[in-house]
């Protein structure tokens, strides 16, 4: 196990790189030259070709790509010095980027940024698999009944509601409408300065997410637990005699997971990456919503910076589910 983790902790570098060569392709031969936003904010947005000229030069832009690629490239391992217009910026590895907006280090924003978006993705991914697992089990337990048509059906027509209307539909009613006790203050605050304040304000857009993701989460287990329970070792196990018990749950769950697994890896490498419509409809700056302010600014280091590190954990939540295949389901073999 331990070479093929390796080998896909190289394969991910490898995608990384990729990724991080396509983002400064794309802004490099864009429709607009890439200094453009910088000249704009920098002049009140009165930049003449001649200003644009001269940012463009302190950029690098009229360099070689592959040689301002190599610059940013061995920025992010041991830093570079930024030049922007007249003015030059240390940035100290891991070397981003310089927000144009702020004029502040982009990983020294993302890491202010970071444990909003981690406090969102953690209560999210907690609930979707507190409740949507369960739900679903019990539903394939009594498959075909009345209560499993109805919850099936009730979850179907409220997973069809876009999410971004659902959220928006939460903040309103518990918050402007009904100002539901705990709830009608949104936001985040550090879990060292207020554990309390924290959690009431992470507490509405975890349950936001929560009741959205498990509906999902409820169908897909309802359908790989029905699959699982209808297989040759489950019959084997009943006619043994095990309690219904342990033959839904120590042996037909077990199997189920993989594929729950497979979808909740992807779901919480999303939710790590930046929840955009939670964190903008809840007022929480985590990188989602910084992600977003930085596209309406043509911030182009934010947006590259964070375009990276959403493949970066993407490629991160995939290697840790082909492991976790493994310890669940001992007929998975890593080779």
């Amino acid at each position: 196990m331990f070479a093929y983790v390796v080998k896909r902790l190289l394969a991910g570098v490898v995608v990384v790189a990729l990724v991080s060569m396509a983002i400064f392709l794309l802004f490099w031969y864009g429709p607009s030259s890439p200094a453009q936003p910088i000249c704009d904010r920098e002049t009140n947005n009165r930049c003449s070709p001649a200003r644009l000229a001269t940012f463009e030069h302190s950029l690098g832009y009229d360099n070689p790509v592959y040689e301002e690629y190599g610059k940013f490239a061995k920025g992010v391992f041991v830093g570079r010095t930024i030049k922007i217009g007249p003015t030059a910026y240390d940035c100290p590895a891991p070397c981003l980027g310089y927000s144009y907006r702020t004029k502040v280090p982009v990983w020294t924003e993302m890491k202010g940024r970071l444990p909003a978006t981690f406090s969102v993705a953690i209560g999210g991914a907690f609930l979707y698999l507190a409740f949507g697992v369960p739900i679903g089990v019990a539903a394939a337990r009594r498959r075909g009944s009345v209560s499993d048509k109805a919850l099936v059906s009730s979850f179907l027509f409220l997973s069809s509601i876009p999410y971004y209307l659902f959220a928006l539909l939460a903040w309103l009613y518990c918050t402007v409408i009904f100002e539901v006790p705990g709830l009608s203050n949104p936001g985040y605050h550090p879990i060292t300065a207020n554990p309390a304040k924290w959690f009431s304000g992470m507490l509405l857009a975890w349950i936001a997410l929560g009741i959205y993701g498990c509906t999902q989460y409820t169908r897909y287990s309802r359908g790989a637990m029905v699959e699982a329970l209808s297989e040759d070792y489950i019959r084997t196990a009943k006619a043994k005699g095990l309690p219904p018990r342990t033959v839904v749950y120590k042996h037909g769950l077990r199997a189920a997971l993989v594929p729950i697994v497979t979808i909740f890896g992807i779901d919480f490498g999303t939710l790590l990456a930046g929840t955009i419509f939670t964190e903008r409809i809840f007022d929480i700056q985590g990188i989602g919503f910084w992600s977003l302010q930085a596209v309406g600014a043509r911030d182009l280091p934010v947006v590259s910076a964070t375009a990276l590190f959403s493949a970066a954990v993407l490629i991160m939540s995939n290697i840790l589910v082909d492991v976790i295949y493994s310890i669940l389901d001992p007929r998975v073999r890593l080779s």
